[in-house]
């Protein structure tokens, strides 16, 4: 049963709406514009920022202090801008003459078809993150979504009919939302995934050589149901235009050993995620507690 809100989750997404409302009613790259401002002039001056210095201690230890501070500030533009474009993503077009989407790698998606495999889009909080599960849907896939839950219920509800607006099938993380991916991949529909934060109950995976606690299931249900995992990076390139790459997919332990196998497969995602992360620091969300020691 989905709990009521309290009034302080009710006045907070009274002003996300209003967040939204406001942006909505700009063009998009105004939209972004703005947003961008926003972010990286207040979110350099939040204590949260602490995180993101704590976690370039440990992933980018070498980093002068004026590149701390130039990702820290990249990052806060590129989150300010990522919420300035949740109103517009149906509007946000990926192919065809209008596209300020560049798609790069559909061939990887037409292979994993014509060999007949469920798809999986992994990603992490890269770039505008939602921007892939648009193109997947514009290339005519369908999708399940798998997405944490927000801890306010008003806010919840919120995100949720945007996600449905989009067209996607929005799965919350959780033991009824695993039964659910799996009618998902039965069903035939592509499963998109973000990878990149901790779990507490999840399983121990190098990422820049440090131990991260890290969500199997991508690894699970892909040996389990011979799913072609497809790596998918969202980039920002200027403003609100974008560059999506699907990588080739993965080649699949087989040794016999379930645990080995499952270990194995995530450290190649961790590996693919840390490759994007060094090649474009400002474009990932370092205010997340990635390892125990941040």
């Amino acid at each position: 049963m989905t709990r009521s809100s309290t009034l302080s989750e009710t006045i907070q997404a009274a002003l996300l709406r209003l967040v939204f409302a406001l942006f909505g009613a700009l063009p998009l790259d105004r939209a972004s514009a703005v947003g961008g401002w926003i972010g990286r002039t207040i979110g350099p001056g939040l204590g949260v920022s602490r995180r993101a210095l704590r976690n370039f201690d440990i992933a980018l230890p070498d980093l002068t202090e004026s590149q701390r501070q130039q990702i820290i500030r990249g990052m806060w533009d590129n989150l300010g801008r990522v919420a300035a474009e949740y109103p517009h993503l149906t509007e946000i077009r990926c192919f065809g003459p209008d596209a300020r989407v560049e798609v790069l790698g559909t061939e990887h998606v037409d292979a994993a078809r014509a060999a007949n495999r469920p798809i999986m889009l992994i990603s992490g909080h890269f770039g505008n993150w939602e921007v892939g599960c648009v193109a997947a849907l514009q290339y005519g896939l369908e999708v399940a979504q798998i997405y944490r839950a927000a801890n306010n219920p008003a806010i919840e509800a919120i995100m949720l009919a945007l996600r449905q607006g989009l067209g996607v099938d929005p799965i919350a993380k959780g033991a009824s939302g695993a039964r659910r991916i799996i009618g998902a991949i039965r069903a035939g529909r592509t499963v998109a995934m973000l990878i990149d934060q901790k779990m507490n109950d999840g399983i121990p995976v190098p990422f820049f050589g440090r131990i991260a606690m890290t969500a199997p299931a991508a690894a699970e249900l892909a040996l389990r149901y011979d799913c072609a995992i497809l790596p998918c990076r969202v980039e920002r390139l200027t403003g609100a235009r974008f560059r999506v790459t699907v990588s080739a997919a993965l080649t699949l332990p087989q040794s016999g050993d379930r645990h080995a196998d499952i270990a194995a497969t995530m450290a190649q995602l961790n590996q693919q995620l840390e490759e994007w992360v060094r090649d474009a620091p400002e474009q990932w969300f370092w205010l997340h507690r990635r390892w125990p020691q941040s």
